[in-house]
């Protein structure tokens, strides 16, 4: 009997432990990477050129009368909006557009800052809008010559607005927009 219980008092020893021990799992981050981006010539037939991203799809639209472009980016689910616009004499109305457009996520916007952009050579100057927080478009920029061209963007994502998610996506076109902003040339 005393061999038995010897024995039953083993295997239930050796039932208990084996069981697996409850840890709590560590917090886990989310990691997204892109390819590298390469870059192809984007001919348009509004009044300017630029490089753009070869994954990206560029498709024309017309809104009101004036040339756009969508340039989609099917695999970070987001879309750059460009329009165009000539300038009549009416510069600082479209500079003020610009700007209220921006100012339009103040509400959901943890931030807004913005940057100058000028480059000379090709005659491109404007103005790029950084929106933190969990606001609709994370970027907004204008270009223009001052004299004659005018182009309007921003960057659209296609999911509820969530800047820790998109982060890696924001950050990837950023780096496209600034390709773009570098080549852009006005016909």
């Amino acid at each position: 009997m005393t061999r038995s219980l010897f024995l039953i008092l083993i295997i239930s020893l050796c039932y208990i432990s084996c069981k697996d021990e409850v840890l709590p799992k560590p917090k886990a981050q989310l990691r997204l990477s892109y390819e590298k981006a390469k870059y192809e010539k984007a001919n348009t037939d509004c009044t300017f050129d630029f490089q753009k991203n070869k994954i990206a799809k560029l498709k024309r639209v017309s809104k009101h009368g004036f040339c756009g472009y969508r340039i989609q980016y099917p695999n970070i689910d987001a879309t750059i909006y460009l329009t165009y616009r000539p300038v009549r004499s009416d510069l600082q109305k479209l500079l003020k557009d610009a700007q209220n457009l921006t100012y339009e996520h103040v509400v959901k916007a943890d931030n807004i800052s913005s940057q100058v952009y000028s480059n000379n050579n090709q005659n491109v100057h404007g103005r790029v809008y950084k929106v933190s927080g969990d606001a609709a478009s994370p970027s907004q920029f204008y270009l223009t010559d001052s004299i004659n061209h005018f182009l309007l963007g921003s960057v659209y994502f296609n999911t509820k607005p969530n800047f820790d998610s998109i982060l890696p996506g924001i950050k990837y076109l950023e780096n496209d927009l600034k390709v773009m902003f570098e080549s852009l040339e006005w016909k």
